[in-house]
């Protein structure tokens, strides 16, 4: 069964025709705007569609109803989530307002409803009264460190939420430095869940979950 055949089992073939239509707008506009530097289809597949569905097994995810994607780009984890999780509601955060122009643009085109995207940075709204402790869960595909990344979602989230952030394989260092910055945050380290065997992709070797107190 090959990667395709996998998704649909899992997610049905509707919506992953979507994902599949919504990659394809997004290589296709990648030749004009600079979107991802993956350029090949099945590759794709794996880096940004099956990579950002790692977390729907998750308890932290079923759970959750508001849903933040900091740093989302061109719409990754955020918009393959929506697709399966038509239930759930998913603001998009980028400070790079073409690739969010374009992730609208795209969104229209597929019907997808349940995505609100925001052209600002993370850590100039998060201490605002509309950002500040309203979402159940924030998700970040975003190539900045833990440290850093602790530093733009845990405002975000409500007591009793959680952070979750996709990582490299050598994310040991990273944990280590975060450490601190998580406690001070009035978070802790809930887990670290090492992504194997086919569900081992190129950006998402390991899951870090991130638990803010109640």
């Amino acid at each position: 069964m090959n990667t395709k055949e996998k998704l649909k089992k899992k997610y049905g073939e509707e919506k992953v025709n979507n994902m599949l239509s919504y990659l394809d707008m997004v290589l296709d506009r990648n030749q004009y705007i600079n979107l991802t530097a993956v350029t090949d289809k099945e590759e794709a597949i794996e880096k940004h569609i099956v990579d950002s569905l790692t977390i729907t097994d998750l308890r932290e995810y079923k759970k959750a109803k508001k849903i933040v994607d900091i740093g989302t780009g061109a719409g990754f984890p955020g918009i393959p989530l929506a697709i399966v999780s038509p239930e759930k509601f998913f603001i998009l955060i980028d400070s790079k307002l073409k690739k969010l122009k374009v992730v609208e643009e795209f969104t229209k085109k597929l019907k997808i409803e349940n995505t609100v995207t925001i052209h600002a940075r993370a850590e100039e709204i998060g201490g605002k009264e509309d950002f500040y402790e309203r979402f159940d869960l924030c998700v970040s595909r975003a190539v900045a460190n833990l440290d850093k990344l602790s530093i733009l979602c845990l405002p975000f989230i409500k007591k009793g939420g959680s952070f979750i952030a996709y990582k490299g394989e050598n994310y040991e260092e990273e944990l280590y430095k975060a450490e601190k910055t998580i406690r001070r945050l009035g978070g802790k380290i809930d887990r670290v869940i090492s992504l194997s065997g086919n569900n081992r992709t190129i950006s998402g070797h390991v899951l870090i979950v991130v638990k803010k107190k109640e």
